[in-house]
């Protein structure tokens, strides 16, 4: 029973199924399988039409069996650009704007045991993803209320909640519970600068200045957990939190420690995969975790994604999802010199798509975005600013699972 639900667990940490995957190489103690998928849609947003990679990505996974029930195993994934280079932006942004046909998203190696749980070391889905991922089902528009991927809907590495760089992670399974440890262990040094389009040698140079509008900032390790309830075979309960810390020095010589943390639960019933009902829905609290639509960080917010799907017996699954991340007003932290008191952030969007399966890893979909956000501001350019990225939107795909 253990082995069977951790397999099932960990299954559904990837989005797309990779049972399927090819293997290439077999002995008595090595396997080698290649997969991933190629993702391409022609998406309508923002006044534009365009074709554009819906964050395809190919991968190896190496296992060796070892010793008294141990084996070794690693997994190498990168995104690949099977379009071409792309400007637009939408709400998929960290996977649409890469310049690079090839580029790194996950690379990690580890042990692992019946009995013992796993170790791994390296690029990898964060603790916290396990809390929030069940939502994240949209294959054009995901989910950006549930803390993963941070800093303007980046890939969530800097602190740990989504493809985490340079993670040490523990997991392990005792009958219907799931939990996994892990530590961000780096130390990152950058400076920021409130001014629009300034390059990181200028902003360097105002702070070295004692510019009022540059800081350095010192961004170090991270910890997190999460845990996984199978109440039954069909429903789960999740929770967890991430906690990091990172310290701001003011070009006049201030200093200021911000602690970045999030925590949240989250239920899901049914299996996506599979006929019939599937639903699930996450909550989270978090402060100094993310950023506005201007770079600006947030000092603290609520997000809620919530998704609802059927899939009928000819092979199409309908699903609606429903996302919000309010931070309400008076939400940056100060001082920072292109904040309004007033200025409202409310990220809110709803998306309905249907799925046809031709088979079981080839799908033609077809998605749309109601966008129901508000980001006001007094100043009238900053509010076209942060409404740029967010809009109404309709994107139909083709998605080829190797």
């Amino acid at each position: 029973m253990k082995r069977t639900h951790a397999a099932i667990f960990l299954a559904g940490l990837t989005i797309i199924p990779t049972a399927n995957a090819i293997e290439i190489y077999k002995d008595e103690t090595n396997s080698v399988t290649f997969g991933g998928f190629i993702d391409a849609r022609v998406i309508n947003t923002q006044g534009e039409t365009e074709i554009v990679n819906g964050a395809s990505r190919i991968n190896f996974d190496f296992k060796r069996q070892l010793k008294n029930g141990w084996q070794a195993f690693a997994l190498l994934e990168w995104g690949v650009n099977p379009v071409g280079s792309t400007d637009i932006i939408y709400n998929n942004r960290f996977e649409s704007i890469q310049d690079e046909f090839l580029y790194n998203r996950l690379g990690y190696v580890g042990l692992k045991h019946d009995d013992y749980g796993q170790v791994t070391i390296g690029k990898q889905w964060g603790a916290w993803y396990d809390v929030v991922y069940n939502t994240n089902y949209s294959l054009v528009w995901d989910g950006n209320a549930a803390g993963v991927y941070t800093y303007n809907k980046d890939d969530g590495a800097v602190n740990g909640t989504g493809r985490g760089d340079k993670v040490l992670q523990y997991r392990n399974t005792w009958g219907k519970f799931h939990v996994a440890l892990q530590a961000q262990l780096k130390s990152d040094d950058f400076y920021t600068c409130d001014i629009a389009d300034i390059s990181r040698s200028s902003c360097e140079l105002l702070f070295e200045q004692g510019n009022p509008a540059a800081q350095n900032v010192e961004f170090n390790s991270t910890y997190g957990a999460a845990v996984t309830y199978r109440a039954t075979d069909n429903l789960k309960f999740t929770a967890g939190i991430n906690r990091g810390e990172f310290d701001i020095v003011y070009a006049d010589g201030r200093d200021q420690l911000v602690t970045d943390l999030i925590y949240g639960v989250g239920i899901t019933y049914g299996d996506f995969y599979k006929l019939g009902w599937y639903a699930s829905a996450n909550i989270n609290k978090n402060e100094n975790h993310d950023t506005d639509n201007l770079g600006r960080l947030i000092k603290d917010a609520v997000g809620l994604e919530s998704i609802l799907s059927y899939r009928f017996d000819n092979d199409i699954r309908t699903f609606v999802a429903y996302n919000v991340f309010d931070a309400g007003d008076d939400y940056v932290i100060q001082p920072n010199f292109n904040a309004d008191p007033q200025d409202v952030f409310k990220r809110q969007f709803a998306v309905v798509g249907a799925h046809y399966f031709m088979s079981d890893d080839t799908i033609l979909y077809i998605e749309a975005r109601k966008d129901f956000s508000d980001f006001s501001s007094n100043n009238a350019e900053q509010e076209a600013q942060m409404s740029q990225t967010e809009d109404d939107g309709i994107a139909i795909g083709f998605n080829y699972t190797l």
